[in-house]
């Protein structure tokens, strides 16, 4: 095995064969292979056996609810570093998060001879997970270390309760919840266990961690129950939506398909509140006054039968080509005709924000988005020329958010749009229509995922407290829905 199929397969790095990189991390890989004396995993289908075969468990692999994964999904993206941040988002108890971060982190140093770090809500939450590879937990024997199977001659010394040392210099270290202990160490792995229990500020600092050496690529993975509406949870996932991290969900469903038995769920649900079980076990959003939009009434919102999309930056999402010719029945969606009537709006990038352009359909009910995209902070004429396009693209309306840029966009925009300027009263009142359009379902959309996440966390802080910053993707949403149902006319803005 050389590291060239490695890095193909596990690390999407290819190094060509003829280069001194190439030749230097081939020696590495050949050291490091013959220090473990273990064959490293090259797919998915290698990991699955040899997770069994070193920690004596096996991970459900298998997808049930809609819009989950399988618990094995998640694994084989943060071993591969598939993502530098992945988020983990399962049920309590019942989804296993612990046990597989200690089984992920394992079969790293063991195979990968990786340096992980463990950072719990608490120090106790992450020396439980270091606790499951010691053997601490009775309900799971012969597992991990105690597994006939593991590779127990790499073990420089026996597992302390906070480090285990391997001689492929391969480290497994337990982190107290302080800023003193995460700005410390920089391993590859960072596993992050219950962070809804963590501070926000915790989370920051220990973000600097990670660090590739070795040829081991750096990966991070956020896992927790979600409970807190106004909790760090709340905000990775909000983060997760503007950065494009994966978020990996699973519930009871899902592990019942593994390890989980019906008997082992029904005697719990007999003892937990419905509200906790609806939050905690089934993976419901939790509730609070916080959040600007009924989070039911966002899901209806975004439709995944009329597609599913990234919507990265740069990604020109067009659901819906607009035609110019004949009207036809659309065989798929009888209630609509070709060409339709459109408004296309944008909101500016400015300094930090990303611009984001949205065309709602408006001679269909509900009105639906056709087309989307976002983008850094380019230059004007660049913004500008996109927004243009799409704007010809979808003959009809076109509108712009025109606060604080003066008459810089105006001079460049060649389609005739009309600005408004998004301030007091005027600015909640476009907010306000809009939210009450979504929870009256007067607007869909295909599942974009960047665009779900910003109308999902959305905060009423975010939209209507003094310094509050509201989601790109939303201001553009609400800006096109003031023309096309907000009972705007151009002497109003």
């Amino acid at each position: 095995m050389t590291l060239s199929s490695i890095e193909i397969h596990k690390l999407g790095s290819a190094f060509a064969h003829n280069t001194l990189e190439y030749q230097l991390t081939k020696k590495l890989s050949e050291s490091l292979s013959s220090a473990a004396g273990l064959a490293i995993p090259e797919t998915p289908e290698e990991l699955y056996q040899a997770v069994i075969d070193i920690t004596g468990l096996s991970i459900p692999n298998i997808k049930v609810c809609p819009g989950h994964c399988s618990p094995f999904d998640a694994f084989v993206d943060a071993y591969y570093a598939k993502h530098p941040i992945s988020v983990w988002l399962a049920s309590r108890g019942f989804g296993g998060k612990s046990i597989m971060l200690a089984q992920l982190s394992m079969v790293e140093a063991v195979t990968l001879g990786a340096a992980v770090n463990l950072l719990g809500g608490s120090g106790e939450q992450a020396k439980r997970v270091h606790g499951y590879m010691r053997g601490e937990d009775t309900n799971i024997p012969h597992t991990f270390w105690g597994n006939p199977g593991a590779p127990d001659h790499l073990l420089l010394t026996e597992p302390t309760s906070n480090r285990t040392r391997l001689t492929n210099f391969g480290r497994i270290q337990v982190l107290m919840a302080s800023q003193t202990s995460v700005r410390g160490p920089h391993p590859q792995r960072l596993r992050l266990d219950e962070v809804d229990e963590m501070s926000i500020e915790i989370f920051d600092a220990a973000m600097g961690q990670t660090m590739e050496a070795r040829g081991i690529r750096e990966q991070t993975v956020a896992s927790s129950t979600w409970q807190n509406p106004d909790g760090t949870m709340t905000e990775i996932l909000r983060r997760a939506s503007d950065n494009g991290w994966p978020v990996y969900q699973w519930c009871y469903k899902e592990t019942m398909q593994g390890w989980l038995s019906p008997a082992q769920v029904e005697r719990k649900r007999e003892t937990i509140s419905e509200s906790m079980w609806t939050v905690e076990y089934d993976l419901q959003e939790p509730r609070g006054e916080m959040f600007a939009i009924d989070p039911t009434k966002v899901d209806n919102m975004f439709k995944h039968e009329l597609g599913e999309y990234e919507g990265i930056p740069g990604e020109a999402i067009v659901v819906e080509p607009y035609d110019a010719g004949t009207p036809e029945l659309d065989t798929e969606h009888p209630h609509y005709v070709q060409p339709g009537s459109y408004v296309t709006a944008a909101d500016w990038a400015k300094k930090t924000d990303r611009t984001v352009i949205t065309t709602i359909r408006i001679d269909c009910t509900p009105a639906r988005i056709v087309a989307f995209q976002q983008m850094g902070r380019l230059p004007w004429p660049d913004m500008i020329a996109a927004f243009d396009k799409q704007a010809n693209d979808y003959p009809g309306e076109a509108v712009h958010d025109a606060t604080g840029l003066g008459d810089v966009v105006d001079d460049l925009i060649t389609v005739d749009a009309y600005p408004i300027y998004m301030v007091g009263r005027h600015r909640q009142d476009i907010f306000s229509n809009y939210i009450k359009a979504i929870e009256n379902a007067e607007i869909i959309s295909p599942f974009i995922r960047y665009l779900y996440g910003e109308h999902r966390y959305c905060k009423r802080d975010d939209l209507y407290k003094a310094g509050g910053h509201p989601p790109d993707s939303f201001v553009s949403c609400a800006l096109a829905w003031t023309i096309s149902g907000g009972g705007w006319s151009r002497g109003m803005g």
